[in-house]
């Protein structure tokens, strides 16, 4: 990390270290429960997968299709929140947001096709887009250095318990309602979403530190973004690396029920194991940033998860059957964790002044990338080495962007 994380040139202040420890606490169970819409918008259809396609007669490829329509609309919901929220301020921009998720959720439950759960599902994810980018940017607005590591880290732990639940919540809801149930759970959660922003969330951007609304305005702000061969770059590893998380949320649910047998419930627990390491991972990086730069503790990331993918190809070529799976799957997760918040300090920590605009674009070549990449696992048909040979081309790559790019302009400095 160059020494210019430790002296950002235009916002060096951290007003959030003036909150009380109750203060802080409430904005990271807050703004967690706010990136946590995404997840669960995501996670907690996947245990109903199977159920989807037999009600709406549709093919396992084609259910695979509402998934990629969901990171498109995300992905392009950043791309409009982000500046938005630069320009008006982070509420107005997140409440219409969320609002558009509810009306996406409510209309999938009244879904005849899974042509109308595409569309529907392509609106919730420009919806959930707005909590994602506007509590990233809110903590970069209060925080810096290693407090900004320390909050992201806190809410982490907070988004972190999303894709432990969401899949375990999703499958017991199917013990009591059908799969349009669970788009009902998850307009209620965008209702509550609403109401707690309204109640408690205070504004964090300024009125002095908003930018112009107009298209010249969000050209700047894109153009100096992507003139940083470093944000570029980490921008770029992100979004490989959670391409590679997005083939196994896409593959899994029919990987491990059609062809292991397990049952949606049984799902839910390995789904769930796999978030709870990648939680206990990302708590470690941060920890690690306190001592060791952030190149560092990205490399060990990057390296696990790459080894964890040609694992996985070499359990299913050996025929090691699921225990073949599920421990390089494992690795391959938690790695996330420890990648994760070494690309959210690297991108945000020298871009406060835009930092809405930051977020928005990360999250948009996130979910864009792993848009076009998820369906490449269905393409070659779903199975365990499908999934395995589109994690490890997408790993390969990161790694050397990683290394080429990257490394070599992030200073072996500790961030303070």
């Amino acid at each position: 990390m160059s020494a210019a994380v430790q002296t950002a040139p235009r916002i060096v202040a951290s007003p959030g270290l003036a909150m009380s420890r109750r203060q802080k606490l409430l904005y990271v169970v807050v703004l967690g429960a706010l990136v946590a819409l995404g997840p669960f918008t995501v996670d907690m259809y996947l245990p109903a997968f199977p159920t989807v396609a037999a009600d709406l007669a549709a093919s396992d490829a084609a259910i695979q299709l509402t998934l990629t329509a969901t990171t498109i609309g995300f992905a392009l919901g950043q791309l409009v929140v982000g500046p938005l929220s630069d320009s008006l301020g982070r509420k107005k921009p997140l409440v219409i947001a969320t609002v558009l998720h509810i009306l996406a959720s409510a209309a999938i439950v009244f879904a005849p096709t899974v042509e109308w759960v595409m569309a529907g599902r392509v609106l919730q994810g420009v919806g959930a887009a707005g909590g994602a980018v506007v509590a990233m940017a809110m903590v970069r607005d209060l925080f810096a250095g290693q407090a900004l590591i320390r909050m992201l880290a806190r809410m982490a732990l907070v988004t972190g318990l999303a894709p432990v639940l969401a899949p375990v919540i999703g499958s017991q809801l199917l013990n009591f309602v059908d799969w349009r149930g669970l788009f009902v759970a998850l307009a209620l959660y965008g209702t509550a979403v609403v109401l707690v922003v309204g109640g408690v969330i205070k504004e964090t951007m300024p009125l002095e530190r908003r930018g112009g609304t107009s298209l010249k305005a969000t050209r700047t702000r894109y153009a100096h973004l992507l003139g940083d061969p470093t944000f570029v770059g980490i921008a770029m590893v992100g979004a490989l690396t959670f391409s590679a998380l997005f083939a196994y949320l896409s593959a899994s649910s029919f990987v491990l029920q059609d062809v292991f047998g397990l049952t949606p419930q049984e799902y839910g627990i390995v789904f769930g194991t796999n978030s709870i390491g990648l939680v206990i991972a990302n708590q470690s990086s941060a920890r690690l940033m306190r001592v060791l730069p952030p190149r560092v503790v990205a490399t060990a990331g990057l390296v696990i998860m790459l080894t964890g993918s040609l694992l996985l190809v070499a359990g299913d070529l050996m025929g090691l059957g699921l225990i073949g799976v599920l421990i390089p799957l494992f690795f391959v997760v938690a790695s996330i964790g420890i990648i994760g918040p070494t690309v959210q300090i690297t991108a945000l920590a020298s871009h406060g002044a835009e930092a809405g605009t930051a977020a928005s674009l990360l999250g948009a070549l996130n979910f864009g990338i792993a848009g076009i990449v998820s369906p490449l696992v269905g393409a070659m048909g779903v199975s365990v080495m499908s999934m395995a040979i589109v994690m490890v081309g997408c790993l390969v790559i990161a790694n050397a962007i990683f290394w080429m790019v990257v490394r070599p302009r992030m200073q072996a400095t500790v961030i303070v």
